[in-house]
């Protein structure tokens, strides 16, 4: 057999099949993929991406130059940015493209990237913008690049709460695969929604490299038909006064975001069982976490199915669709939530499940156990670093032990 032709320029120029890419370029491509669904869907849109370097996102900036002339050739203009603030406050430009009059594009798909204390800088910006909305044909994405041991940042960072704050739904992808899956969902869910949409990514994922199936349909976006949208709609308008936008996102763009995230199956029970005792739950980097710590212990399908074992993985972190959680708890005895840093999945969870009846409601642990059975009456050895001191969560306060520490990165040998 002949070796097929390949080319370093396949990333960007091959429009169906396998390629072989970084996660920065993957996320270079990203817009190429939007540009190209819209075109078959009859829209006359353009891309708009801006940012601020910044480790695990750092190579980006390079990429996306690389990239040019692919960019263009889909209308996609980059222009990097002096600060995270001022291509947050651009991109919030480009969702009003159809307040004026006799506009050339029927809509600016956005894309802002920033490491995780540029989200921080931006919080200002997100919170006025989202509020104000995005575009019935634009829609914005919030590429945040997380860095969870503080390999390069002067604090470790988490940035699902800061977007939680600004009523900001958070995707979560656990592969490279998932930066195309789930990019493409977050502009249609910021279309659907009139929220901006956030693309958590850490260097586990975003540094690495593999082979992904690139085609602009290969995601069929299904519109909700169980959730009412305003008769007004729920995008960006002049004038809007505050309190009509605070209504607005607190009583539809946000639950529109979850209906989506409904209709599209983000969240799915990956393994099961027809006795099921223990579910576990876990999203991005830590269901790649869970999914070698299961190998490593030599538990796959068919072991977990004897021995009652669930695994529910959530793309959408926040806010957490309730339905899907509730089926997945059904015949539950246990729900051991699996998640990097500060608990987001685990309080949500714990409240959706709050006032079920204590008969069938299973028993939530995630950061914190309070029984013996997950881990010895005895503190870590006093020798290790992270030792706790007395009194301490670690040690055996009242919040019970930790199971899966808030501090440094999880692996799957801690879980």
């Amino acid at each position: 057999m002949s070796l097929a032709n390949v080319s370093l320029d396949d990333k960007y120029r091959l429009e169906h099949g396998r390629i072989f890419l970084t996660g920065v370029q993957a996320l270079a491509r990203l817009p190429m993929l939007q540009s190209q669904r819209d075109a078959a869907a009859g829209l006359n849109t353009a891309g708009y991406v801006s940012g601020y370097r910044g480790s695990p996102l750092a190579g980006l900036d390079t990429a996306l130059h690389g990239a040019r002339q692919f960019l263009d050739a889909h209308r996609i203009t980059f222009l990097p940015a002096v600060n995270e603030e001022l291509a947050a406050t651009a991109i919030w430009g480009t969702q009003q493209l159809h307040l004026f009059p006799d506009p050339r594009r029927d809509g600016i798909f956005a894309m802002w990237y920033g490491k995780g204390p540029g989200v921080d800088r931006c919080v200002d910006v997100f919170k006025n913008a989202n509020s104000a909305g995005s575009a019935k044909h634009g829609g914005v994405l919030l590429v945040a690049g997380d860095d969870p041991g503080a390999r390069s940042s002067a604090v470790a960072h988490q940035s699902e709460h800061v977007f939680s704050a600004c009523g900001i739904p958070v995707l979560a992808p656990a592969s490279i695969q998932e930066y195309l899956d789930l990019g493409l969902h977050g502009w249609a869910m910021s279309r659907y929604s009139g929220c901006w949409v956030a693309l958590k990514t850490t260097a586990d994922t975003v540094e690495s490299t593999a082979s992904v199936l690139v085609d602009p349909e290969r995601i069929a976006i299904r519109v909700p038909t169980d959730f009412a949208l305003p008769e007004d709609g729920v995008h960006l308008r002049w004038p809007d006064p505050q309190l009509v936008q605070e209504r607005r996102l607190h009583e539809f763009k946000v639950y529109a975001a979850i209906a989506y995230a409904r209709a599209n199956g983000l969240n799915r029970l990956v393994l099961d069982s027809p006795r099921p005792r223990l579910g576990i739950v876990a999203c991005g980097k830590a269901y790649l976490d869970v999914r070698q710590a299961l190998d490593d212990l030599g538990i796959d399908e068919r072991v977990a199915a004897d021995i009652g074992l669930r695994l529910y993985k959530v793309a959408m972190p926040w806010p957490l669709e309730a339905e899907g959680v509730r089926r997945f708890a059904e015949g539950l005895e246990e729900i051991l939530v699996v998640e990097e840093k500060r608990q987001i999945i685990e309080y949500q969870l714990k409240e959706q499940l709050y006032d079920w009846r204590e008969n069938v409601r299973p028993r939530v642990v995630g950061k914190f156990a309070d029984c013996d059975e997950w881990m010895p009456a005895s503190p870590r050895p006093a020798t290790s670093a992270l030792a706790p001191a007395a009194g301490a969560p670690g040690a055996g306060s009242a919040h019970g032990r930790w199971l899966l520490p808030p501090t440094g990165e999880l692996t799957p040998a801690i879980v």
